[in-house]
């Protein structure tokens, strides 16, 4: 049985011993990491990937908030907030949290909100499965000569070759061609199936790169990369994109 993976993130470790424990009761839970500040919470969200993040709001380095934006909204796991402010209610919905869980929380109520976030965990697996069958579809797979896309109501088609790279801005797509952006609303997902057979290259949980563009690799300490775009734009190749390392290395 396959478990869904969870990461708890509060500067008190009373509570973050209290939701682990209270994760524990849950067979098909798995807790895959914690964290006390918003800059390690940003790494290791990073880095493992989980399906739900149970996140506290006034936390050192970054607060809650920020770990959101330096991740990206469309890049977040199943997002709870638990915190013992109500004034964030608001704030917290507006990224597009699941819930928001106000200290001190019983048990039951508790225990909803995880049925809640495992229904939506499974609901997005059950997204992905959908694009997983449409990369095997024969007119999926046909190589893309323009991308088509949707801004200021109308649609710009892009030659593949004009496109530096693609990164998530919020609930959009911004799509960088030389000195150019356009926005458009497309989620990273649909945008990858939609390139994948061309020489597009996802890196990052929110950056796309084409790999024509691509001047120089440099290997960062924390095992991830630095990629040197020919316009000088530095990304990161995070860690767990390092599978598509040989990708970019392979001869173009």
């Amino acid at each position: 049985m396959k478990r869904t993976r969870v990461v708890v993130i509060d500067d008190e470790r009373l509570a973050r011993e209290g939701l682990v424990k209270l994760l524990a009761k849950d067979p098909e839970v798995e807790v895959i990491g914690t964290a006390a500040d918003g800059k390690t919470a940003v790494a290791l969200i990073e880095e493992q990937n989980p399906d739900i993040v149970f996140l506290d709001v006034q936390i050192p380095e970054l607060d809650g908030f920020a770990v959101v934006s330096a991740i990206g909204v469309e890049n977040m796991p199943v997002l709870v907030f638990v915190t013992a402010y109500d004034q964030y209610t608001l704030k917290a919905f507006e990224v597009h949290a699941l819930d928001y869980l106000l200290k001190p929380f019983d048990e039951a109520r508790f225990t909803q909100t995880l049925k809640r976030a495992k229904q939506q965990v499974a609901s997005a697996a059950g997204q992905k499965r959908k694009l997983r069958g449409l990369m095997n579809d024969p007119v999926a797979q046909k190589p893309l000569k323009r991308l088509p896309i949707k801004a200021g109501g109308k649609f710009v088609f892009l030659d593949l070759d004009e496109i530096d790279y693609i990164e998530a801005a919020g609930n959009y797509l911004c799509v960088h061609a030389g000195q150019k952006e356009y926005l458009t609303r497309e989620t990273m997902a649909s945008c990858e199936v939609k390139l994948q057979s061309s020489d597009f290259v996802r890196i990052h949980r929110s950056v796309i790169i084409n790999r024509g563009c691509v001047r120089e690799l440099k290997p960062w300490f924390t095992g991830e990369y630095v990629v040197i775009l020919n316009n000088g734009k530095e990304l990161t190749l995070s860690r767990g994109y390092r599978d598509r390392l040989p990708l970019l290395l392979a001869q173009q």
